[in-house]
């Protein structure tokens, strides 16, 4: 059962879990699972996407129940009229706070302005050697992308070399085989926590939260951060 956020007449959110994907996919053929069909099928109603999150991202996945939403959604993500809030585990320890301003590629190579704000909540140092280094640093951030673009969060932690645990291909490799040799963990340290926007139909304020996934708690753990 896919755990339900939000829920009215119009709009429908789940907390994702990391690895699940939203549809069908000609790239992910191996996936037996999605949660489109998961949605519609425990609800017994139509639902579509109204926003994207990766496959191995988590966190708040909002539907519509039906098509003038869907559209009406879209709108506002388009229009950037909508917050969006990540939390995520980086390698390194990041500044206190930072804007990305930097343009990303799309497939057909064309670049598109792309702005990530973030701000550190927490750091930590364990006690693991890494390459030339006696310990390995960490950061926990809130990451709020200001455009839309494909995996921009991904990409523009790679770019200042803060890369996202458990990231392939945009992260580092030597890093997540860290994760996975001492604590068994392959899983993408990012969490979509928050989403903020004007309802389309009621024009109320909506503001859906999403509870961590039991494997980012546990890296938490790890980190000795309490939240």
């Amino acid at each position: 059962m896919l755990e339900i956020l939000y829920r009215d007449e119009q709009l429908i959110a789940i907390n994702k879990p990391h690895g699940l994907l939203v549809h069908r996919s000609k790239i992910a053929a191996d996936a037996g699972e999605f949660a489109l069909q998961m949605l519609r099928d425990q609800i017994g109603q139509w639902v579509n996407p109204v926003h994207r999150l990766d496959r191995k991202t988590a966190g708040v996945l909002l539907f519509a129940l039906n098509k003038d939403v869907e559209v009406a959604m879209h709108k506002l993500f388009a229009e950037n009229l909508v917050t969006k809030k990540y939390l995520a585990i980086v390698r390194g320890h990041t500044p206190d706070e930072q804007t990305i301003d930097y343009p990303l590629r799309k497939e057909n190579g064309t670049l598109q302005d792309a702005v990530t704000r973030f701000v550190t909540l927490k750091r930590a140092e364990l006690n693991v050697p890494f390459g030339a280094h006696q310990t390995s640093r960490y950061s926990l951030v809130e990451a709020n992308p200001q455009t839309g673009r494909m995996h921009q969060i991904r990409k523009h932690f790679s770019h200042i070399l803060h890369p996202i645990i458990g990231d392939r291909p945009h992260g580092c490799n030597k890093q997540n085989r860290l994760f996975k040799e001492n604590w068994q963990m392959t899983t993408m340290m990012l969490h979509a926590s928050e989403v903020s926007f004007a309802h389309p139909v009621t024009s109320a304020n909506i503001h859906i939260q999403a509870p961590l996934q039991p494997e980012f708690t546990r890296m938490m753990r790890l980190m000795d951060w309490e939240r």
